[in-house]
């Protein structure tokens, strides 16, 4: 019965992380994309951990959901948006 539930779980936080990253692709503002990336990474770190690959979900969790999100945003704040340099 735990192995059903966690299975379900799973699938409904893959679902959703696939959610999150169509929305991230889709969106046309660049910090909330990179928001909306960095939570579906954060989902799919915990499908990670939900499936027992728990040195998986935290490489994800650390790198793709923390460090490459604070990249982009850093990125994104250095852009020149109005062109005045």
């Amino acid at each position: 019965m735990s192995l059903e539930i966690d299975n379900l779980l799973g699938m409904i936080i893959l679902l959703s992380t696939i959610v999150f990253l169509v929305i991230a692709v889709e969106l046309k503002d660049l910090v909330k994309a990179t928001i909306a990336l960095g939570i579906g990474s954060a989902l799919l770190a915990s499908v990670f951990y939900i499936f027992n690959a728990p040195y998986a979900a935290v490489f994800e969790l650390s790198v793709a959901a923390g460090l490459v999100t604070i990249l982009l945003l850093s990125a994104i704040g250095l852009i020149d948006k109005e062109g005045t340099k």
